[in-house]
């Protein structure tokens, strides 16, 4: 089974494992899909998963920068050295944010829930792990 979308128990435990005074950066790792799924009922014009992708991302960092984030650093995967054998990924994003409650407010935000299915129809896989230093 794919995992692409956080869970209702994985957001909430997100604030038992963070601190709420630190800020919060969110490595993302994604695999794109070769093509586009987007639910039923969502008519989109047909698209790789990596446009897609483009279509979320152009949205998204008006909302990350919205709720005080920004990307520290985005790139392509090349070759991981560590991983089990043939895991890949395409894709990886380190977006830091004030806090979790900020990443939190901007994910439930009316406005990102507007696009956020792009980024589903995109991703074949996909991590997002909370760091704070």
């Amino acid at each position: 089974m794919p995992h692409i979308d956080p869970t209702r128990e994985s957001f909430s435990q997100l604030f038992v494992n963070t601190a709420p005074d630190k800020p919060v950066t969110m490595l993302n790792l994604l695999r794109f899909r070769d093509e586009a799924q987007y639910p039923a009922g969502k008519i989109e014009p047909a698209c790789s998963g990596r446009e897609a992708y483009a279509r979320y991302s152009a949205n998204a960092l008006k909302s990350v920068a919205a709720a005080g984030g920004q990307v520290v650093w985005q790139g392509q995967a090349r070759h991981a050295l560590v991983a089990p054998e043939g895991e890949r990924w395409d894709a990886v994003l380190l977006v830091q944010y004030p806090s979790a409650a900020a990443f939190m407010d901007m994910v439930r935000s009316p406005a990102y829930q507007a696009f956020v299915h792009h980024r589903t129809a995109a991703l074949e896989e996909a991590r997002l792990i909370a760091m704070q230093q």
